[in-house]
């Protein structure tokens, strides 16, 4: 973990984490939605449709009837992305928006570079 993710709490970083996943789940759910219809016998599909419905049935009375259904699921994960990179940074009491933003992206990209970079010394 890099230095800047280790001086949260782990609670912040769970928090983070957690509505991270949620986002990105919701936002594969869209992708696969331009290839299969919602009710694909499909195994990623079925995965992607039964770990996000009940988070689009809590977002149900605040999502606008106009929305067309394939673009739910990006207008729940639109407040996930809200609350990581506004919320928690300003309850945390940090000044500058998005302080916090994004440790589970942040991890990954290091876990890749670690992974592909060769130094060359």
């Amino acid at each position: 973990m890099n230095e800047a993710i280790a001086d949260f709490p782990i609670w912040v970083i769970v928090a983070d984490y957690l509505m991270g996943i949620i986002m990105w789940t919701l936002i594969g759910r869209v992708a696969m939605n331009f290839f299969l219809p919602v009710d694909s016998p499909f195994f990623f599909m079925k995965a992607f449709v039964k770990g996000t419905d009940p988070v689009l049935r809590i977002f149900k009375p605040i999502t606008p009837g106009f929305l067309i259904e394939p673009m739910i699921p990006l207008y729940v994960a639109w407040f996930f992305f809200m609350i990581r990179f506004y919320l928690m940074p300003w309850l945390l009491g940090y000044s500058v928006m998005g302080m916090l933003s994004f440790p589970l992206e942040s991890d990954i990209t290091h876990a890749l570079f670690d992974a592909f970079y060769t130094k060359t010394n």
